[in-house]
């Protein structure tokens, strides 16, 4: 080891050294501060702990004077006191509530005073009286709500028909509409219009107009000109069905008129142009069939000269189309006129029928 590096290690212990001697110095006076510290701490340990007894002492009488303290407020123990107690909100809350029952005892306590006031000198009420009443009220409320509860159970049973009834009338409107039109047709076939005339009225009318066209020729014949048949336009009485009621047309008055008005011998004469009419027309409408025989009862006794004439000619006529001809009378003059006749004689033996030609 040379002298330079010999230097160099010398001086760098005794920069150490100095160090060293310059902490321990510091640890010296560290040591001093540190025993003054130890010193003043011991004395305020000793003072903290003569503190603490006396706290402790302070706390043990603070609890014992507490516990009393909540004993004499009503507590069983801490317990009982810690599980009552309440948070701001519900301490103001209770205390609002506290207020609210202090004013309202306060006014029942103003209102009491005033009964009282005003109670002061009547007579006590009669208390069975009242309660016989409230009992009688009690039971006329509960035989009411009997009959509301009937009475409800009612209403829905309306409700029930009511919405039955929409239904079938909301049907029924349907099959009306749909039906409308047959029904309608059905009232004027049956007879339900103005006129009174039903389908089958209607139909005989108009082959009764046809029989009248045929029968009024004729007719004129028989009552020169004067007579002529037709149906009536109108009905003579409402309350019967119409269509087929006659009418005789006059052309000596120029008036239309019933055809009960006519004479026993005019009557004969349309009844008998209506029995050729309808053989007419019942012979045009069936082609197969041939009305060949017509027989005529009675009659003619309640015919004058000329219409007697004019009847005769009428059934020759028929005689010359074609058709037998059969009359029943007992007109003298008829007899006459009529050449192969069977004429029947009563005598107190009985009668006779014997063939004249």
């Amino acid at each position: 080891m040379d002298l330079a590096t010999l230097k160099g290690a010398r001086q760098k212990a005794e920069t150490r050294v100095k160090k060293l001697e310059e902490a321990l110095e510091k640890a010296r006076q560290d040591l001093v501060h540190a025993a003054e510290k130890l010193a003043s701490c011991e004395a305020a340990t000793a003072a903290a702990e003569d503190s603490s007894a006396k706290a402790g002492q302070r706390v043990l009488i603070q609890r014992q004077e507490f516990e009393q303290s909540i004993r004499e407020a009503g507590f069983r123990d801490v317990a009982d006191f810690a599980s009552s107690k309440r948070t701001s909100a519900e301490i103001e809350r209770l205390q609002k509530e506290i207020d609210e029952f202090d004013h309202s005892l306060t006014s029942a306590g103003d209102r009491v005073a005033r009964a009282k006031e005003a109670v002061e000198g009547l007579t006590p009420p009669d208390l069975d009286a009242l309660e016989s009443e409230a009992q009688r009220i009690k039971n006329l409320l509960d035989k009411a709500r009997g009959d509301e509860a009937r009475l409800a159970a009612r209403i829905d049973r309306t409700d029930g028909l009511l919405k039955d009834y929409s239904a079938s009338s909301d049907e029924m409107q349907a099959l009306e509409a749909k039906y409308g039109i047959y029904g309608r047709i059905a009232e004027v076939a049956s007879g339900n219009n103005p006129q009174g005339i039903a389908f089958q009225r209607f139909v005989l009318a108009a082959l009764l107009d046809d029989v009248l066209l045929a029968a009024s020729k004729r007719l004129q014949i028989m009552s020169n000109r004067r007579y002529a048949l037709q149906r009536r336009a109108d009905r003579s009485d409402r309350r019967t069905a119409g269509g087929l009621d006659l009418e005789v047309s006059d052309s000596y008055t120029g008036t239309f008129r019933p055809v009960s008005t006519l004479s026993g011998g005019e009557s004969f004469l349309a009844s008998l142009s209506l029995a050729l009419g309808l053989s007419d027309v019942v012979q045009a409408y069936a082609g197969g069939i041939h009305l060949d025989t017509i027989f005529v009862d009675e009659g003619f006794g309640s015919l004058d000269p000329e219409a007697l004439d004019l009847a005769f000619r009428a059934l020759v006529d028929l005689q010359r189309d074609g058709r037998l001809v059969g009359v029943i009378s007992h007109v003298p003059d008829l007899r006459e006129r009529v050449d192969t006749r069977l004429e029947v004689t009563a005598n107190r033996f009985g009668s006779k029928a014997e063939f004249v030609f």
